[in-house]
């Protein structure tokens, strides 16, 4: 049996598909992370209003070792998170490292679970806001919105 070859990311319909989601009622903001390593690709809106950045060194206050923030490895979305301020890029990077962490955990959950299945999206909803991550092969893309009153 032939091995079927991996799909080509259009980057131009994700630039175009990112863009018109920037603009829906309620985003508040959207992250695009590398999917091996959960490094900030690309961002929109103010990250820090939804979670501002904490880590100013590697430890935080109760002494407990914080985990490493990926860095962008390169790539044609980088150059966007390099022209973040400083505080946007770090808050991005930590947000994008504790969904990473979380998308990590919820697939090793659905691989215990049965192991010919595959984590398709998660939504992780507050009082405040909803977080949509959609893992593809290549990213992650993390759309923040706010909770609709129930």
């Amino acid at each position: 049996m032939a091995e079927k070859p991996l799909p080509t990311i259009n980057t131009e319909s994700i630039e175009e598909s990112l863009h018109r989601l920037s603009k829906k009622p309620g985003v508040k903001a959207w992250l695009m992370l590398d999917r091996s390593n959960g490094a900030v690709l690309k961002t929109n809106g103010q990250i820090s209003a939804i979670r501002p950045a904490r880590l100013s060194t590697a430890t935080d206050s109760n002494n407990k070792t914080s985990l490493p923030l990926p860095n962008p490895a390169g790539g044609s979305f980088s150059t966007d998170v390099n022209a973040n301020t400083n505080n946007e890029t770090q808050a991005a990077q930590e947000l994008g490292s504790m969904v990473w962490t979380f998308l990590s955990t919820a697939g090793s959950l659905v691989d215990e679970i049965d192991s010919e299945d595959e984590l398709k999206l998660l939504r992780l909803r507050t009082k405040k806001q909803e977080l949509v991550i959609v893992p593809e092969l290549k990213y992650l893309l993390v759309v923040v919105h706010d909770t609709p009153p129930v």
